[in-house]
């Protein structure tokens, strides 16, 4: 069993940055596809950034290239989202999400384990 829990979201203004975890305990996160995705009320939960088991190699919406960039600190099993250059259309709770197996996934169903959320509020 994986748990994940996130942490790092407040409110920022327009053109700030932000770094959001997500700590993993239960598994070696090293082998586990990781992901962030986020939701806002009324729509449906969106893919931002992904992290591939194993080869660590990362992938993006397009919405956030160049803005965004995940890593994974092995050693301290944690899974970050780095957001610079924020803009209100960011505002949202984001969620940290895994499965196991080294593929690229983006979407919901292909997830096994998430977090509970952490709010990030963008202010023009």
């Amino acid at each position: 069993q994986v748990q994940l829990v996130e942490s790092g979201g407040e409110s920022v203004q327009a053109g700030g940055s932000l770094r959001l975890s997500c700590a993993v305990s239960g598994r070696t996160s090293s082998n586990y596809a990781m992901a962030w995705f986020r939701q806002t009320p009324g729509k449906e939960r969106e893919f931002v950034a992904g992290i591939r088991g194993r080869t660590d190699t990362t992938y993006y919406a397009d919405f956030v290239k160049g803005r965004f960039t995940i890593a994974r600190d092995t050693a301290k099993n944690t899974v970050y989202l780095q957001m610079n250059s924020l803009k209100p259309e960011d505002s949202a709770l984001y969620y940290c999400a895994a499965r196991a197996n080294t593929g690229v996934y983006t979407t919901l169903a292909e997830y096994n384990y998430w977090g509970q959320g952490t709010q990030v509020t963008v202010s023009s």
